[in-house]
């Protein structure tokens, strides 16, 4: 298995096995020679749209503020102690989304977003800790990270961010353009921006069971299926009328255990479930779009791709796609295979497709869901 520079020359392999979920790790010019693709004027840009999750965050007089966005205007860089926060920066800038492509040694179920940290000298998020494992780059600029594996993780009352409220640093490094920090959940660090500096974090889903257990019961709802209606025709008479009796209860539980849930029902709920879309998220349709034939014709000269937003996994024979789920076999099976995993397909490809498949992926494309790839230059 390959070396890769950004895991400080490990193997994926390696690297899971000593790192993932255990221990930091420092990356030094884990992109060398690394230069932005996103500038600070495109994220501020995004910091004013509706669609996009952003947040700004102060510290004053050591006074915590978090704003949320859109926002119509951001603090002058010079304004020391600010920083702000934009989410899902792949989903709108191909060039993010590419560097996000570059995590894809780990699962794409388990790939979040990329956050993108803009901050002014001084600016930070304060002494916290993350739920889920997480790569922080430096793209420009310089910040102080302080990292501490500190059992304490109790947070300060009544702020408007989730502070630690001891935090003691084992650990420091001053990040520069290209290195990359690694930190396994629960691990307390601190970010302090040394001048003007932009950090991307790549982040990743780790949903908690209690969550993925009411979603499951409620997917689940409509598929339950028991016949019948109560009945107690042994009834003896009661001396305590307002008691729920005991044969109430063992009939009732008799038939709850009649539920019961298969390993597929759940490879569906967690594919549908993991490929849906974050609520903020809305595709854009093709302004004007090409009736089937013509889009059909271009794909089989172009190829096609994902649209940014979208997010589409597979198991055996079923495809899920933004929440959706097609069961799929033979060659249109190989083919959307293949377009989960490398999140486009080249012309070649597109005359394997059946009639059916061809079909769809024209829907696809008027949802806004693939897009042409763009025209040779």
């Amino acid at each position: 298995m390959k070396k890769l520079t950004l895991l400080n020359n490990l193997t994926p392999a390696e690297f899971l096995r000593d790192y993932w979920h255990k221990k930091p790790l420092l990356i030094r010019q884990a992109f060398p020679q690394f230069k932005a693709p996103i500038k600070a004027t495109e994220l501020i840009d995004l910091a004013k749209r509706d669609d996009v999750e952003s947040r700004l965050i102060t510290h004053v007089k050591k006074q915590w503020q978090l704003l949320n966005g859109p926002f119509t205007e951001i603090p002058d860089i010079k304004k020391k102690a600010w920083t702000l926060l934009v989410q899902g920066v792949n989903l709108h800038h191909p060039k993010a989304d590419a560097l996000l492509r570059q995590f894809n040694f780990l699962p794409d179920t388990r790939l979040d977003d990329l956050m993108i940290s803009l901050a002014s000298d001084g600016g930070g998020v304060g002494p916290h800790f993350d739920s889920y494992d997480v790569f922080l780059l430096q793209a420009y600029g310089q910040r102080r990270w302080q990292i501490s594996a500190q059992t304490d993780l109790s947070l300060i009352d009544g702020m408007p961010l989730k502070i630690l409220r001891q935090f003691t640093p084992e650990q420091e490094f001053i990040l520069e353009p290209g290195d990359m920090l690694y930190l396994p959940p629960h691990y307390a660090h601190d970010g302090i921006a040394l001048g003007e500096c932009m950090t991307y974090s790549i982040g990743f889903r780790a949903p908690t069971y209690q969550e993925l257990g009411e979603a499951f019961l409620q997917f689940m709802a409509d598929s339950i299926d028991l016949p019948g209606r109560y009945a107690d025709q042994d009834l003896k008479p009661s001396s305590h009328p307002a008691e729920i009796s005991k044969s109430m209860l063992d009939t009732i539980e008799h038939e709850f255990n009649k539920v019961a849930f298969t390993k597929d029902d759940i490879a569906l709920f967690i594919g549908e479930y993991l490929s849906s879309p974050k609520p903020s998220v809305f595709f854009n349709l093709p302004p004007s779009p090409h009736t089937p034939p013509k889009f059909l014709k271009l794909a089989a000269q172009r190829g096609i791709q994902l649209a940014l937003k979208s997010r589409m996994l597979y198991r055996n024979r079923t495809i899920f796609f933004n929440g959706e789920s097609f069961g799929v076999q033979g060659s249109d099976r190989t083919l959307l295979i293949q377009l989960a995993n490398n999140r486009r397909l080249d012309g070649a490809s597109m005359a394997t497709a059946s009639q059916d498949m061809k079909e769809t992926l024209c829907v696809w494309y008027e949802d806004g869901w693939i897009e042409l790839q763009p025209a040779p230059a």
